[in-house]
Order: structure tokens, then sequence, then C-alpha cells
């Protein structure tokens, strides 16, 4: 299932941004006893019934393994309401919580809200590079702090309609931007002013075609050894940008294409546009599938790794990662035992096959991303694929949370509409406006 909306996570990043200065500088000793009976409280974000069961299975698991340890579960909470409880501390505030924003580790990181990891993984004699991809690793820390670790994992990749290639005589998936250029135009019938069928939605507003989503395609910098917004100086954003506009004018300009998009349903309903099959191509990730089951789809669906530029054609197989990230309440006094729980939740290979089996998302460990137990068909494993992909990337932590990319992100609306026409100037004052609003977080 989808993480969280868009609009929500641009909420909770916003609502987080005077996080950093509140925490303590230390996260309290942990000196519980985790052999003894206790009784620790879990925080999580899912709210579908299948997830809620899908974690409750899990806490199953976990009780059984460690009889002594009894968990109180407590489900859709938003990141909004863990910082408030996390900052305030007291007998209801939580020990273990997971989020599924994981653009909030750096806050989460550098206030101080989460406890720091290190000695909980030293004492436990876990290798973080034996035991999950290097991407997962990247995002849930700050600047050197660990304070969370990976739980399931997003991979981004590319949906086609087979039925609409094959009636526009499109043997395979398109492996370069050119190629893939070419086939959205290819897929694209015009009716009167509008479409009947769109190849692809290249506006930053359809949904999953994000700044951030497309820009992993060249793997790009986005700050510099000193902190400093890297996204004038890096060609990576400014051929990205390039690329998404001269596709928008191609299909038709941005207001045909805007016009065209305010028919579209609901992103995680039934009318989703790929789903109805008002585009023929999407960029989405791997819960697509199932939703699309559920939706009763009616065409063959196919799922490749989305194109990435010509001069890196070599680098095909990549994409965008991100997942869900859990941590430790930094003011709770049983440590010790939250760190049983988040280790077997994080690192036991059973547990998190059968958590990603039961909500349908990529294992976020390596041995469970290989593990027989896995069920994925091959669709499916397109998506392992990329989660493996030595150049998949994703999104760098910052002390003020994803703040820095909605500022990208309202560039790119901005620059694909008209309103900004000279991308190098653009691009500079971007960097200004998110070095400055580091600068107020910190």
């Amino acid at each position: 299932m989808p993480r969280v909306h868009r609009a929500v996570i641009a909420a909770a990043a916003i609502a987080l941004l005077g996080t950093a200065c509140t925490g303590t500088s230390a996260a309290p000793k942990a000196s519980d006893d985790a052999t003894q009976e206790t009784t620790i409280t879990f925080w999580h974000g899912w709210s579908a019934p299948s997830e809620v069961a899908a974690i409750d299975a899990n806490i199953k698991a976990f009780e059984a393994k460690f009889p002594n340890i009894k968990v109180k579960v407590v489900g859709n909470i938003a990141d909004d309401k863990i910082k408030q409880a996390l900052r305030a501390g007291g007998p209801n505030s939580p020990d273990v919580v997971s989020s599924f924003t994981t653009d909030n580790v750096g806050t989460f990181c550098a206030s101080h809200v989460f406890a720091d990891l290190k000695p909980f993984l030293d004492k436990s004699g876990v290798d973080l590079d034996k035991t999950f991809p290097k991407p997962l690793q990247d995002y849930t820390q700050f600047h050197g702090t660990r304070c969370t670790l990976p739980l399931l994992n997003d991979a981004y990749g590319l949906y086609y309609n087979k039925d609409a290639f094959k009636a526009a005589g499109i043997a395979n998936p398109p492996k370069t931007m050119s190629e893939f250029d070419a086939a959205a135009k290819k897929l694209t019938k015009v009716k009167g002013d509008g479409f009947s069928q769109l190849g692809f939605m290249p506006n930053f507003h359809g949904f999953e075609s994000t700044t951030t989503h497309f820009a992993a395609q060249w793997n790009p910098t986005y700050f510099t050894g000193e902190g400093k917004s890297n996204l004038a100086a890096d060609p990576a954003f400014a051929s990205m940008l390039k690329w998404q506009g001269n596709l928008v004018k191609e299909l038709g300009g941005f207001a045909k294409l805007e016009k065209y998009r305010a028919a579209f349903g609901d992103e995680f309903g039934a009318k989703n546009p790929f789903h109805t099959g008002q585009v023929a191509m999407a960029i989405d990730g791997e819960w697509r599938l199932g939703m699309a089951k559920e939706a009763g789809v009616k065409f063959t669906i196919g799922v490749a790794p989305f194109p990435v530029p010509d001069d890196q054609a070599d680098s095909y197989g990549k994409g965008y990662l991100s997942g869900t990230i859990v941590g430790i309440a930094n003011t709770s006094q049983k440590q010790n035992a939250a760190w049983e729980l988040v280790k077997f939740m994080t690192t036991d290979t059973d547990a998190v096959v059968s958590f990603a089996n039961a909500i349908h998302n990529v294992p976020s460990t390596l041995d469970a991303l290989k593990s027989p137990k896995l069920v994925a068909d091959e669709n499916f494993k397109t998506f392992l694929e990329i989660a493996q992909h030595e150049k998949s990337s994703t999104t760098p932590a910052s002390s003020n949370g994803g703040a820095y990319q909605l500022t990208l992100q309202d560039f790119g609306y901005a620059f694909e509409a008209g309103k900004q026409t000279d991308l190098a100037a653009g691009l500079a004052k971007t960097d200004a406006q998110v070095d400055k609003d580091i600068a107020q977080a910190k």
C-alpha cells in the first residue's frame, strides 16, 4: 500500500520544522532489564484492516519469541503527533515509533527525539552492510547519527499497459529517455481538444511524477560536502527539468495536459488514471500491483525499471527508493526492551518477509530479498531487482525534513507552467531558499 499522500507528507514536514532544537542532546542511559516482565508501547501509521492485521501478526510472533515483553500497539499515528509525544515524554508516550516519512529522518536525528541506535547495533553485533541495502542505510541516518532503521522498502518503476503497447506496435518497454518519449507520443491518442489516451502524464502534479522521483534516474547530488544546496551546480537537475519540459510540450503542452489531468480519479482509488486506461504508462511504487488487482483492471499490466538518460544507458535497472522507518523514543525508560522489538522487526528474516508478503511491500534486508518464502510474481520481482540495484538512490535526509524537496517541487511547478523561464537562475534561487530554510531550522 502507498505510504502517505504527498499533501500529508508536506504537512508533516512543515509541522516538524520547529523540532530541530527541542530534543535533549543525549539519550537516557538504557538501564532497563529486557529479560524481566515489561510492557512497551509501539506507535505506527498503518490503518487499513489488512495492514493492521499484518502488524498484529508480527507483534504476536515477537511476543512468542520474547514472552516477557508485552507490546501495546497504537495505530494510525501521524508524524505531527509523534513529534508532540516524543517532545513531551511521560507515561503515555511511545517506546517504539515507526513513520512512513523518510524525509523526516534528519529532523528526528538532529532533534534527538529518537535515540541513537549505534550502541544497540554494536551490542547486538548487527553488521549494517551485511543486513541492509546501501540506499536504505543512507535514508535512515543523518550526518553520521543513526536514529532509525528500515522497516520495509518502496521501489519506483514503470507501469505500462501491455494491451496498449501491442495496439501501438511497441514490442518492449523503453529503457532510455529517448525511447520513452517516442513511446509516450506513439501511445497518445488525441480526441477533440483532449485525449482518449495519454501515453504518459509528465506534469509534476501527476501523482508520482515528482521532481525527486524523476531526478533519481540522473543520480543527482542534492547537497555539497559542506551541506549547501547543489541544485544549480549539478547538471542532473537541469537535465531532468529540460527533459520533462520538452515532453510536456511534445504531448500537447502544459495547459492541455492539466485540463486532461483534472478528469483523473483519486490516486489511491479504483479510478486511478492508469487503472482506467486514461494513461498508458505511469511511474509508481510496488503497491500499485495490488491496488490494480483490487480495482479489477481489465488489461495486462507490465512492469519494468523506469528509463534512464541516454548517456547513462548502462545504469538501466535503477530507480528511486523510499520506505518505512522505525526507531526508539529518546524519552523511553525501556530502551533495551524497545530495542528487542526494533531488532526483531527490522532484522529477523522471517518477520521481515511475512510482513512484506502481508502488505505487498519490498523487504528491507538483503536476506529477506532473497528468501524463498517471499511471495513474488514476475512483476513484483522487478521491484526487488530495483531495490538491489547498485545505482538505485533516494533523497538525502535534511535537518528540516523534506522541505528542500518541496522547494524544488515548487520550482518545478513554475518551470513547467512557463512562469519561470530562466532555468539556471531559477535553480540558483532555489538553492538560496533551501540554504536559508536549513539555516533557520538549525
